[in-house]
């Protein structure tokens, strides 16, 4: 039952073009234009827009287009459907959270390799360590996004989702580029999920193990999770 559920939810993600646009289209432009324009002050800056890019992709498939399309779903009463066919609550969260998983690892193959012809060089030895932080990062982002959609009103969500992610992404893209000149109060920014992802990536990437930053993510999705399985509604 969980892996048809989630089968579903990646066809759905798969049919929406504004959600690739911004959980593929934006990142993918943005690595290329970082990369290649000489905007970063970086010895290597596809190695420092790729994290970035990677969080931008999970902060829109997971966060924005899951609480968007959870919301429209309870509005024209299609949760409520299949609520009522027997699926317990459970399997549709974490469903939805599978979806999203397999829909962004197409989405990090496709940044990745873009990354690798713009001259990118991973340490093959860290990647392990690079995707189980983007993995606990993705179902962060999903936990919140369905927490989002699963009380709000549609109309309130398709204003705040859009709303957050540009706070998300602005605040870790700040961190990202401008880390090593605004002082040490940047650390304390790490319990932001989008910022923790973003330099959870960097840290892992570049060989390191990022506790703290996984840490974070993995407080964030928990209390998303349970608040979410709670909380969640069926209809609007």
């Amino acid at each position: 039952m969980l892996l048809a559920q989630a089968l579903i939810e990646a066809r759905l993600f798969l049919r929406h073009s504004e959600q690739q646009l911004l959980s593929l289209v934006i990142p993918l432009g943005s690595l290329i234009a970082l990369s290649l324009v000489p905007l970063l002050d970086a010895e290597n800056p596809v190695a420092l827009v790729l994290p970035l890019t990677l969080a931008i992709s999970a902060v829109s498939a997971g966060f924005t287009g899951q609480a968007i399309a959870v919301a429209f779903d309870r509005r024209y009463g299609a949760l409520k459907r299949i609520g009522a066919s027997g699926v317990p609550r459970w399997v549709i969260i974490t469903g939805k959270v599978l979806g999203v998983l397999a829909v962004s690892a197409v989405q990090t193959v496709l940044l990745c390799v873009t990354a690798l012809i713009l001259g990118w060089r991973p340490d093959v030895a860290a990647l392990p360590v690079a995707v189980l932080t983007l993995i606990v990062g993705v179902a962060t982002f999903t936990a919140l996004g369905l927490l989002m959609g699963g009380t709000l009103s549609s109309e309130i969500v398709l204003a705040l989702a859009n709303l957050v992610w540009f706070l998300l992404i602005g605040m870790a893209s700040y961190v990202q580029i401008r880390a090593g000149s605004i002082g040490d109060w940047a650390d304390w920014t790490v319990i932001i999920p989008s910022v923790a992802l973003t330099q959870g990536l960097t840290g892992a990437l570049s060989g390191g193990f990022p506790g703290v930053e996984l840490l974070v993510l993995t407080v964030w999705a928990t209390i998303g999770g349970i608040v979410t399985v709670k909380v969640f509604k069926f209809t609007a």
